[in-house]
């Protein structure tokens, strides 16, 4: 798995360390290992869960603008977990209401010693946190009109959403609110995805 990860690694233009590397696949085996038991993704084969899941989420951290970030309907951690352990300087709230995944999670973190992530089990609707975040993160979490509605009140002043999505969602962005401004939709290329990939990154009007 440590090779596969290299050689797509070597497909983009991250800088992820030797011990980072270990850590994304101890993050895949004990994916693996989990998913037997609960269930936490549909991809059973660890090979694929290293294109599909863990490129996936680390493609975008070339984009993320600021220090601390809140990855929503975040599952079994994905793609926070993979962008924390690439980014050990920036910030991770990782929201889920299953306590199964919440639980995973924490133990991978504990297992991986990532200091730079805290995992809350509740209804996003439900946190209301003291201090608001530079980016809200969602991959697979809900239509863009319902994430912005959703997760309002949780980015700062400066705050932003960015939204993961496949083929490039026309019908959801003309459904989003005034209240809220397109910045940017872009292509993202992940090494041996199956089909295309996009981020949308949206801002508050005002």
């Amino acid at each position: 798995m440590l090779t596969k990860l290299q050689k797509l690694i070597a497909q983009t233009n991250l800088v992820i360390s030797n011990e980072q590397q270990h850590q994304l696949v101890t993050l895949v085996e004990q994916l693996h290992k989990w998913n037997k038991a609960y269930n936490l993704t549909s991809v059973r084969d660890p090979e694929l869960m290293v294109s599909r899941h863990i490129m996936d989420s680390l493609v975008v951290l070339p984009h993320l603008n600021g220090q601390r970030f809140i990855d929503v309907g975040t599952g079994p951690g994905l793609p926070g977990l993979p962008l924390a352990i690439a980014a050990p300087d920036q910030e991770f709230v990782l929201l889920d209401s299953l306590g199964k995944r919440i639980r995973f999670i924490r133990q991978v973190c504990h297992q991986l010693g990532l200091k730079n992530v805290t995992a809350v089990q509740s209804r996003v609707e439900d946190y209301h946190p003291d201090l608001k975040f530079d980016g809200v993160i969602s991959r697979a979490f809900a239509s863009l009109s319902d994430m912005l509605n959703w997760c309002q009140h949780l980015p700062n002043e400066h705050g932003k959403f960015y939204a993961l999505k496949g083929v490039y969602p026309e019908a959801e962005l003309a459904d989003i609110s005034a209240n809220y401004q397109v910045e940017d939709i872009i292509r993202l290329q992940v090494p041996e995805a199956d089909g295309a990939r996009h981020l949308a990154i949206i801002t508050t009007r005002g």
